[in-house]
Parts: structure tokens; sequence; C-alpha cells
């Protein structure tokens, strides 16, 4: 058996954003998952049309230290906060 570390994992998030009666900036529904970046960014193009803001972002993890690495956004469209 092999004692290797795990490799660490990429997160990629798909997030679409609405705005309330009031004009407050919601998500439109829980951050999404995706299996890679293509996916993320047509999807992300597509819900562009649906939505007054989209992003999807990747960033490095290691799931069993629990760090993560900067986001790093892969497309943006419209109206969205700033990524923390």
């Amino acid at each position: 058996m092999s004692d290797a570390e795990p490799k660490p994992t990429k997160l990629i998030v798909l997030l679409a954003f609405d705005r309330s009666e009031d004009g407050e900036l919601l998500p439109a529904f829980e951050p999404r998952e995706m299996r890679d970046e293509g996916t993320a960014i047509r999807t992300a193009r597509e819900m562009a049309r649906r939505h007054v803001g989209v992003i999807a972002w990747s960033r490095s993890a290691d799931l069993l230290l629990g760090e993560f690495g900067p986001p790093v956004v892969l497309y943006q469209e419209g109206d969205v906060p700033d990524l923390d």
C-alpha cells in the first residue's frame, strides 16, 4: 500500500443571481458544483440569458486540511457580488 498524500482537489462552482423587488441582489439557487471548467463556462453563458448575473469560478482545495486557494473567475457576466 502507498502512503502517498492525496492530490488537491479543484472545486468548480457556478452561481447565478436575480434581483428582489427592492433591487437587492440574491442568489437564484444554491451554488452548483460543476464537473469541469468547460461545462461551467457553457452553462454560465446559457444562464446569463435568464439571470441578472452569473459567475463560474474555480479554486484548489485540500479537503482533508480544509485549505482553499484563491478563487479564479472562469466566466462572469452581469451583476455579481465580489468573491471573498
